[in-house]
């Protein structure tokens, strides 16, 4: 039995009543081995009083018995929980006994003499549906906790599809002083500054209502009592399984100290201020201003550091005779895309604000995310002097987001857990899959982006096998030849469920299903493809699988070892498999045994 399983069965609690003594003393003696608890009744009455007095999973429970029926003790048990699995147990195929159990909503009917491998089968198949509801429920009570922290940290807002506001949280009532009452049912135009251009609103709107993509920009609005504030926004389409818009949601993050900060220091520096000392008098007044607010620097037109704030210092943990001088170098993240320190060299030079958000790390190697607008300094003959960077910590932001994906992607390998689960493949197959199918990808030079989507959409290669049934799939040894043909289905079974989605992982993910059986020299199934008419994401899972799958138990064979693998991989080179890829594969060989040996079953 899965190891899954066994976890799952750990942790019910059974009702069982039985008045047969000696039935009921053999299935007590194998069920209490295997589930948390059992609870033992000899009469309907006594199971009612177990039932309203302990916290029960499963329900087990024989027909005739002294006192009350089983029939009378499921209707009792029905009017207070009517999603209990109630598995009922008789020696009468009686059909009037078997209807009022069906009008009833018995789970589950049993004929005597009692089975028990069907009988641990059906409460197996309970416990794992009890499971999955819990963890189900666990993970919608995590993102519930995500989202009263987004709500404690931000300004947020959700719209229908037509725009019109359907949720404002406290922060956004707060900052736009409209009550929830004023801004439900409303367009965001109710809090537009005039100064906003409506190409940007233009461009915004085409971005998540056409496009269906991530809007982020800094946008100026006005309060209801004509006050001006900036916030950052992003504002993200919510899609349905079919790709269709279902609302918007819009997280903010108030800057308006930042932005007025540098708008302030942009008018100052653009005055033709001819005496020194007046300079210097002005520097000193906005300089302490700013210094409360912001994580302040500024460098000259080599890149150097000319001067840092105390808030600066704080988060960077060095001091400033340790920076004065350097280059931003000293705290770049080695992470950090070096394209976007181009890019905002690009604009600064040319005398254009660059903002944008930066990844750096202290002197103790803390990693923290900064928000930051940079611009350029000029002199009174419009010359660039220096340049200043006004940031904002949203290291915190940042990490939530990350939560957030390690969330959704937890969920997709519970997606392919389905189809490894109903064929008795270990949980963490499909994670090696995905280790492997991401290292694959990156090394033969696919876009970071495909990287992304092969190392989400991989662990559902096998989905389809929901659709193929036990007999054939957990058959303990060779498959006959209309048992393979059966078997070979779930490639396009995995194909046809996710193929209409609009959403990229899981269109990925169908592509997945329907190539990853086909072999480099056409020989393989459903379509016969060869050679690159197979997707590159194809023929990089079937690589991961196969090697995966070679190396672990199932029910038809136990694991190869290592160097047996390697030899089919060699004589399969040009073959099953894409021989430039096979060539990468044991060129690295070593990061592929570090990834198996990291998630051991």
């Amino acid at each position: 039995m899965k190891d899954l399983n066994l976890e799952c069965l750990k942790q019910i609690t059974i009702l069982y009543a039985e008045d047969d003594l000696v039935i009921q003393k053999q299935t007590v003696g194998i069920l209490q081995n295997l589930v948390k608890k059992v609870h033992v009744a000899n009469c309907g009455q006594e199971a009612v009083e177990l039932y309203d007095n302990n916290r029960v999973d499963i329900i087990i429970t024989d027909i005739t018995m002294p006192n009350m029926s089983g029939i009378e003790f499921s209707k009792h048990v029905r009017k207070d929980n009517s999603d209990i699995p109630i598995i009922v147990i008789s020696a009468h195929n009686d059909s009037k006994i078997l209807i009022e159990a069906i009008e009833i909503g018995i789970s589950r009917f049993i004929l005597k003499p009692l089975n028990i491998s069907d009988l641990i089968q059906v409460i197996t198949q309970f416990a794992e549906n009890i499971c999955n509801k819990s963890e189900k429920d666990s993970v919608s009570n995590l993102l519930e906790q995500y989202k009263n922290i987004v709500d404690a940290d931000s300004i947020v807002s959700k719209t229908n599809k037509h725009g019109i506001i359907t949720y404002v949280n406290d922060r956004f009532v707060d900052i736009s002083g409209y009550t929830k009452d004023e801004l439900i049912g409303q367009h965001h135009n109710i809090i537009r500054h005039p100064d906003t251009p409506e190409k940007l609103f233009k461009k915004m709107w085409t971005t998540i209502s056409e496009k269906k993509k991530v809007w982020q920009g800094v946008v100026k609005n006005l309060s209801k009592q004509g006050k001006s504030y900036y916030v950052r926004s992003t504002i993200k389409p919510i899609l349905d399984m079919n790709g269709d818009i279902i609302e918007y949601i819009a997280i903010r993050q108030d800057i308006t100290p930042q932005e007025k900060t540098r708008k302030f220091l942009q008018k100052q520096n653009v005055q033709k201020i001819s005496n020194l000392n007046d300079a210097l008098k002005n520097q000193e007044q906005y300089e302490n201003v700013i210094n409360q607010i912001n994580i302040v620097s500024r460098f000259n037109l080599q890149g150097k550091i000319t001067y840092v704030n105390d808030r600066f210092c704080q988060l960077i943990e060095y001091t400033k005779d340790e920076l004065i001088g350097q280059t931003f170098k000293l705290i770049r993240h080695e992470k950090t895309n070096i394209e976007t320190s181009r890019q905002m060299w690009k604009t600064i030079k040319s005398g254009k604000t660059w903002s944008g958000k930066l990844m750096n790390k202290s002197k103790t190697g803390k990693t923290f995310h900064l928000d930051a607008v940079i611009s350029p300094i000029f002199n009174q003959n419009n010359e660039i002097i220096e340049f200043i960077s006004v940031c904002h910590n949203i290291t915190s932001i940042i990490e939530l987001h990350k939560e957030l994906e390690d969330t959704q992607r937890e969920i997709i390998y519970r997606m392919g857990e389905i189809g490894e689960t109903r064929s008795k493949e270990t949980g963490n197959h499909v994670k090696r899959v995905a280790e492997y199918s991401k290292l694959l990808g990156k090394l033969c030079g696919l876009k970071q982006n495909d990287i992304d989507i092969i190392f989400m959409a991989s662990p559902m290669h096998d989905i389809g096998k929901v659709g193929i049934p036990d007999s054939v799939l957990n058959k303990p040894g060779k498959l006959n030849e209309e048992e393979w043909e059966i078997m070979k289905e779930h490639s396009e079974l995995g194909y046809n469920i996710l193929k209409n989605s609009k959403r990229e992982i899981l269109k990925a993910a169908a592509i997945i299903s329907y190539h990853h059986h086909e072999k480099w020299n056409g020989s393989g199934y459903p379509q016969g493809l060869k050679e690159e008419e197979i997707h590159i994401f194809g023929r990089i899972t079937a690589i991961a699988d196969v090697f995966d799958a070679l190396g672990s138990d199932r029910c038809y064979k136990k694991a190869w070892g290592l160097d047996k693998i390697l030899e089919l991989f060699k004589e399969q080179k040009g073959k099953h498999f894409d021989p430039k890829l096979i060539e990468l594969f044991f060129d690295n060989l070593d990061e592929f045994l570090k990834i198996r040996d990291t998630y051991v079953d």
